[in-house]
């Protein structure tokens, strides 16, 4: 109490790392602070690779290169600027910046030769874009020979080509594989027998896997299960039983119990890296080896080459230099074939070869930011043993981005610009493309942030017909420096688009760019009007807001723009890109339902942290916001209690009750009537109810059918008395009174903890009877009518209630803040949590724990924030080119697995979509419309779905059809409208129009309806949306497959906090997006680059990656 909770634990900043606390935990946390790492090369992707392990929080960066910059660089070194180059080195150039990331990280250039000497105070050491076979075998020699193994890792990037290798030695030890949090499951019976399976209780599936670990307490009976010291491997045999293995010499189970899966520390053995260049182990194999065998073999010959060529690359179009090259893949090739391998042999395609050679001396900002991603993740797990590393070496291409025809050779030499990188790669025609975009680029958080580095690296927008226009209405706060890497401290406070754009701006002055406050949404359409977004050549998402995504990629579909959405949801990230008539829309994707807690769990049968965490955050707001509300609006509203009538008995007496407590009961005049409140509702809150409870339903009370009440998920509560002398009441005492006095407006913000011990020992509590015949509700299916008993409390209060006009004051209604460590909101609510938590036998949470989970904080870090971007400005450059859809990717990737998939958007449903003016809603026409579609659906195949007032245009009636044929949903291209509209014929002329899924629109709609229009539009999704508040606020999370390629679904962490684990393939869904979903073309990153199509049926929660099974979107900016 001494001091604020929350800002600096274990040496942590828990304010600045609030979001990513959530991924690593504190124990891999200190590991990373107490780490020392070497970045090698400081090219764009070694300086993406700093960037993000500083963000992350690592003890020290040295920075090692000696070179001097040159404008090549700048198309990817967003660090250095014109003047530095042939002027500092690249370590120096990018020294300052990157120190001011992080003021907890030691940041420092170094030009010391890399000996033993040097090399042996680093745990890990990252050689980047300069690494040749003889340097590999000096780093890997100097690495293994350290008493402690220094862990090694490779990257390269060669124009579309990208390669990550590493090797942790051979006593590497892997604490967490996942990262999820473990399951845990109440025991529902274990046999007596050789197998020993348990069953849990059908609530929810366990969620386990074969060769997990799990620990019992609480059992009855087979006692010794609780006491065995080492865990028990299990083997799934259903959905919610496993095996433990042989339990006939336990003594039989009785009941009660909770199992709960333990993360066993594993050993991770490594190859040294020279010796797996010949003989590799390919982390990106899941589908097809060849793909990966021959990038393998690529980056070696181009290794070779620069190594003979004074660190030189093959030239833009040079067939010398790509001849070469050839000639050294080839020659690597047949001394792969002939030494063997489990992979097979590898036979190189001399297109794909010749393609990506030529490109190689590019240096590209996306390609950099995706493998700089994938990179610093390693390093990361390199320092924290969290996550299963990467086995052994990850290779990636975009040969889909490159130009499909020849270019010019003059059209890629270098001419002293600083997009000379990608000139070399797309040449010049297509860099004056780039700059001349018009796109809005929709949020500035992290991934705006990172948008904007690659967008000024790139040249997007830096043309002078150009323009980039930003918005965003929010201020950065503490908790945002931890990935936005464009805001530094001195920023807190200030508007997110302006400090964004100007960072940008130091990246490349001649970005333009228009920063706007201004939020996207109905109400803003005079800003962001029809004008506008006919302007624009494109947009890119970077929201954390499911409402907003939905309408702005309805304004794109609307008027035809390119959409790019991305999101990330901590190590997970996905990447879509929506091109109207060609792709599914966002909005053809639908959330499932968000799991809630029932009722009667929450207020009296709680069984895990997140159950008690809710009802602590539902205490905060009766106490310090409704309550408040309420008391304010009796005192100002003259028929405030005329409006409860339209209120269920129930709440109205909740409500009045908080009123007459407020202004009668427990009114507060000073902060010690506060104490005694707060004193008063803990013995209320964590004694009473208990015990009352107790009283109703006795400890050895049954149910109807005489199964023992107290069992399964019903845990029989204790009942706790106040003891100044515990901190834990003593933290709800002093949270809850200065909250109290806040709401009264009297002086607060006290911690001293010896006046709140003094305080509250004086009070005295009454002794508490319980009452007989108090109803209690048990089966949510089943409420009690108390409607009588509550009517009659109910009137009783408001004939105490004093006359409105004679109180003067007016309470403080308090909104929760779960970022401010001093305001004790979250010591409110952990307290009150754990209290409730130590009331039912719940295994408590700590307050970092409680702030992430009560406040619905989306974990959230730097690598996967990088490594998406990467990949959507990989689909810009094809949008750019005007690419087919075949060969755009859509992205799914969990960096703690690590996995990467890809697979083709999936082509779009069409409907549809008659629509109507103002005029004629006015005069009451619309129904005569909706019948008159409904009865002339043709031959049964147009089905009517739902109509809604959307707000992409205003007062306008949209009727939605579709073709169902069996259980697909498809194109009504064999059908034409041809009857006639209801709506009387002077009426006609009001109607602006018709939009139909049909290749050609049946001519008899077009004459009858006057001037109308027929058009083609992508059906933007079934129209059912959610109410807003059930929606969630984070954009889109994919479910990927675990590492023996099974399906890893998230476990739950809260009610908003992470995706739930039971959603099944396509169970939330309509039929068309399951059926779509379960013939998806799922790629591989190496398949699908050469045109290879794997089809993968939709198995639910054994692996399928395709949208009806990877159905969670909450993930986000």
């Amino acid at each position: 109490m001494a001091g604020v909770k929350g800002e600096i634990e274990d040496g942590i900043d828990t304010n600045l790392h609030s979001r990513q606390l959530p991924v690593y935990g504190f124990e891999a946390m200190r590991r990373m602070l107490a780490s020392d790492v070497l970045v090698i090369g400081l090219k764009g992707l070694g300086v993406e690779i700093a960037k993000n392990i500083i963000l992350a929080g690592v003890r020290s960066v040295t920075l090692w290169d000696c070179d001097l910059v040159q404008p090549s660089d700048l198309s990817s070194q967003f660090y250095a600027t014109e003047n530095d180059v042939g002027v500092v080195s690249r370590a120096q150039a990018s020294v300052r910046q990157l120190a001011a990331l992080n003021q907890y990280v030691a940041v420092k250039a170094a030009d010391t030769p890399l000996d033993a000497t040097f090399l042996s105070a680093f745990k890990v050491i990252v050689s980047t874009n300069n690494t040749s076979l003889e340097r590999l075998r000096m780093l890997s020699g100097l690495a293994r020979s350290q008493a402690e193994h220094v862990r090694l890792i490779v990257a390269d990037t060669f124009g579309v080509l990208g390669t990550v290798a590493c090797d942790f030695g051979d006593q590497f030890v892997m604490h967490d594989p996942d990262g999820e949090e473990p399951v845990s499951c109440i025991v529902t019976s274990i046999s007596n027998d050789e197998l020993g399976t348990v069953a849990v209780h059908e609530d929810k599936k366990h969620g386990l896997q074969t060769g997990d670990f799990v620990r019992f307490s609480e059992v009855t009976g087979a006692t010794q299960l609780n006491l065995t010291a080492e865990p028990f491997e299990i083997k799934v045999t259903g959905p919610f039983t496993f095996s433990i293995g042989d339990t006939s010499k336990l003594g039989r189970y009785r009941g009660g119990g909770i199992v709960t899966q333990v993360k066993v520390p594993q050993p991770v053995r490594f190859t040294p890296l020279p010796e797996s260049v010949a003989s590799p182990r390919l982390a990106d194999t899941l589908f097809d080896p060849s793909r990966a065998l021959q990038l393998h073999t690529l980056w070696q010959a181009l290794v070779a080459f620069r190594t003979a060529h004074a660190a030189a690359l093959p030239r833009p179009a040079n067939e010398a230099d790509v001849a070469e090259v050839q000639s050294l893949a080839a020659a690597i090739a047949d001394e792969f074939n002939a030494r063997g391998s489990d992979y097979g042999k590898i036979e190189l395609d001399p297109a794909l070869i010749r393609r990506l050679a030529t490109a190689a001396s590019g240096d590209l900002s996306p390609m950099a930011a995706f493998i700089g991603g994938v990179a610093a993740q390693e390093v990361l797990k390199a320092t924290s043993g969290k996550f299963t590393p990467l086995q052994q070496w990850y290779h990636f291409d975009a040969a889909d981005c490159l130009p499909d025809s020849p270019l010019d050779p003059d059209d890629l030499l270098p001419s002293g610009s600083r997009y000379d990188g990608q000139v070399a790669v797309f040449g010049r025609r297509m860099q004056q493309q780039l700059g001349d975009l018009r796109y809005f680029l929709v949020g500035a958080g992290a991934l705006g942030c990172e948008y904007l580095k690659n967008f000024a690296m790139m040249g997007v927008a830096a043309g002078e017909r150009g323009q980039l226009t930003l918005t965003d209405m929010d201020t950065i706060e503490k908790s945002n420096l931890s990935r936005q890497f464009l805001f530094r401290n001195s920023d807190i406070g200030k508007l997110k688009s302006l400090a964004a754009a100007a960072a940008a701006r130091s990246m490349n002055s001649g970005l333009r760019l228009k920063p706007l406050q201004t939020r996207v949404g109905s109400d803003t359409e005079e800003t962001f009007s029809d004008e506008f977004w006919e302007s624009i050549d494109g947009v890119v998402n970077a929201l954390d807001n499911v409402v907003a995504r939905r309408y702005i990629d309805q304004r794109c579909v609307f008027f035809c723009k390119p959409l790019i959405d991305a999101g990330t949801l901590g190590t997970k990230g996905n990447v879509q890109v929506v091109k109207p008539h060609a792709t599914e829309s966002y909005s053809d994707s639908q959330d499932p339902p968000e799991k809630s807690i029932q009722m009667c769990t929450l207020k009296n049968f709680p069984n895990a942290i997140e159950h008690t965490l809710q009802w602590a955050r539902d205490s905060f707001e009766e106490f310090f916001k409704v309550g408040p509300e309420n008391t304010n609006a009796y005192l100002t509203k003259p028929d405030f209690l005329q409006s409860l009538q339209s209120q269920n008995t129930g709440v109205r007496l909740q409500t009045v009750q908080s009123v007459h407590a407020n202004l009668v009961g427990q009114r507060c005049a000073s902060l010690l009537d506060c104490v005694n409140w707060a004193v008063q509702q803990f013995q209320r809150l964590f004694f009473e109810t208990p015990s009352q409870l107790l009283y109703t339903f006795p400890p050895d009370a049954t149910t109807d059918n005489g199964a023992p009440f107290w069992s399964g998920p019903k845990r029989a509560p204790k009942p706790i008395a106040f003891d100044a002398a515990d901190p834990l009441h003593l933290d709800f005492v002093a949270s809850a009174a200065n909250l109290r006095a806040q709401t009264f407006g009297l002086p607060n913000g006290v911690r001293d903890a010896a006046y709140f011990v003094k305080s509250a020992s004086k009070i005295t509590l009454p002794v508490f009877k319980p009452k007989t015949g108090v109803k209690i509700q048990t089966d949510e299916s089943k409420p009690l009518d108390t409607a009588d008993d509550d009517d009659k409390a109910y009137n009783d209060l408001v004939k105490a209630l004093p006359a409105a006009g004679k109180v003067i004051f007016r309470l403080t209604d308090i909104d929760f803040e779960k970022d401010d460590d001093t305001n004790f909101h979250i010591d409110f609510i952990a307290a009150a949590s754990n209290l409730r938590a130590r009331n039912y036998g719940i295994p408590e949470a700590d307050r970092h724990k409680s702030k992430v989970i009560a406040g619905k904080i989306t974990p959230a870090i730097a690598t996967t924030t990088a490594m998406v971007t990467g990949l959507a400005c990989l689909e810009l450059y094809k949008l750019v080119q005007n690419k087919p859809v075949s060969a755009h990717l859509n992205a799914f990737a969990n960096l703690a697995l690590p996995f990467i998939g890809f697979s083709e958007p999936i082509a779009p449903g069409f409907h549809l979509c008659c629509w109507m003016s103002a005029r004629v809603l006015e005069c009451g026409h619309e129904r005569t419309c909706i019948n008159w579609c409904a009865t002339h659906a043709y031959h049964q195949l147009l089905t009517l779905d739902s109509c809604w007032f959307p707000a992409i245009a205003t007062r306008t009636l949209f009727i939605h059809f579709f073709m169902r044929t069996g259980p697909h949903w498809t194109c009504a291209s064999r059908c034409c409208v041809g009857a006639r509209c209801a709506v009387p014929a002077h009426r006609l002329s009001d109607l602006t129009g018709i939009r139909c899924s049909q290749a050609q629109v049946g001519q008899q709609a077009v004459d009858q309806l006057g001037p109308a229009r027929a058009r083609r539009r992508p059906y933007p999704g079934r129209v059912h949306p959610r109410p807003q508040e059930e929606v969630s606020d984070r954009g889109r999370e994919r479910h990927l497959p675990a590492a023996d390629g099974a399906a890893h679904v998230p476990h739950q962490e809260g009610r908003a906090a992470t995706p739930h684990a039971d959603q099944t393939a396509g169970a939330d869904r309509d039929d068309r997006q399951g059926e779509a979903a379960c013939g998806a073309q799922v790629r591989s990153p190496r398949g699908c680059r050469r045109g290879r199509r794997r089809r993968q049926q939709c198995r639910g929660a054994e692996g399928c990656l395709e949208d009806a099974c990877l159905s969670s979107r909450r993930s986000g900016g």
